[in-house]
């Protein structure tokens, strides 16, 4: 027993540089090259064996990331209508504008020279000036009444002056309209900008509306992906132990459940942008058709390969994040004993 034990000794004492050069030991290092390639197979061998885990339970995995996709498919077809229906009212007159109506007495070469200083104020787009005739025949025309008004002696209407502003802020627009209204030139002015406010309010709304929605169902796509990573990882519990007892690191061990939620997320955006475009062919007939009754062009703007883009990538990183919320919290548990 002590000769055993002696034995044991003098293989596992240290050795002298002499010893070790006569027993041929040799000490080996590994470079940073070696080790950084050594890095990068490892995270392509994880990438691979995501996918062969994905498809290896369809259903289950399959189901996980339909209910991504539809958690993420709601949002987003909420922001492109939105920006649809932007498109739509693009081509209506959305500034405000503002309507000068003359003296009747106010001379021509007045008004013209009134109109030019108009056109060189820095807060004023356009003016277009509007003759009494025109305005008559204007409202003949929309009112339905032309008989009757042939019967007058005279014009009634004014000449107006249609002034549209730069910009599009409150305060420097009553400012320009308080001006407009002090010229003797002028008769009465009036500003129109409240359907152009309830408009951008409306607008306003719906982004704020569908950014909450999707912060909301952002928040269920990580407690979907925080519950599958879970599973994953206590069916593989015992192989986690195996491979720390053997010195695996913790971001060794977390490094393939972090790719299987990478691949979750992906594979949900992916869908979530096919259910999004097969919602705009199902809607792009009937909302054409509409479109032509009113004499309008306009035609719904499908999710492009920009939309795919940023859908699948912010899905890809939501699963990301999900998983790495799962590892954070139950690797660290899982120590052997």
């Amino acid at each position: 027993m002590k000769q055993r034990i002696k034995s044991i000794s003098a293989r596992t004492s240290p050795q002298t540089p002499e010893r070790a050069r006569s027993t041929g030991a040799v000490t080996a290092r590994t470079g940073m090259g070696d080790r950084f390639s050594s890095w990068l197979d490892h995270h392509r061998e994880m990438w691979r064996e995501s996918w062969v885990r994905f498809f290896a339970s369809p259903m289950s995995s399959g189901m996980t990331a339909l209910v991504i996709a539809i958690a993420l498919a709601l949002p987003a077809a909420l922001q492109l209508g939105l920006s649809n229906f932007q498109k739509a009212v693009a081509g209506w007159d959305g500034q405000p504008q503002i309507s000068v109506f003359l003296h009747k007495r106010a001379k021509q070469s007045a008004v013209t020279s009134f109109a030019d200083d108009l056109r060189g104020d820095p807060l004023v787009a356009q003016v277009t000036y509007i003759s009494p005739e025109q305005a008559l025949a204007e409202f003949q025309q929309a009112s339905g009444l032309g008989d009757a008004l042939l019967g007058m002696d005279s014009n009634p209407l004014p000449a107006v002056l249609l002034v549209r502003p730069r910009g599009s802020d409150s305060a420097a627009l009553e400012s320009l309209a308080e001006r407009l209204r002090e010229s003797a030139l002028t008769d009465s002015v009036v500003l129109d900008m409240a359907w152009v406010q309830r408009l951008a309010n409306l607008t306003e709304l719906g982004r704020r509306m569908s950014l909450g929605l999707a912060f909301l169902l952002a928040l269920g796509v990580l407690l979907v992906v925080v519950n599958s990573i879970r599973l994953h990882i206590e069916n593989r519990r015992d192989e986690i132990l195996v491979v720390k007892l053997v010195g695996a690191t913790d971001a060794f061990v977390r490094r393939p459940f972090l790719y299987t939620g990478l691949v979750y997320g992906l594979v949900g955006g992916l869908i979530a942008w096919l259910l999004v475009s097969l919602g705009v062919w199902l809607l792009a007939g009937p909302v054409s058709g509409l479109a032509n009754l009113y004499g309008s062009g306009f035609r719904l703007d499908g999710p492009g390969l920009t939309y795919l883009v940023g859908l699948a990538g912010g899905a890809a990183l939501l699963g990301l994040t999900g998983a790495w919320l799962a590892v954070a919290r139950h690797i660290s548990a899982i120590q052997p004993r």
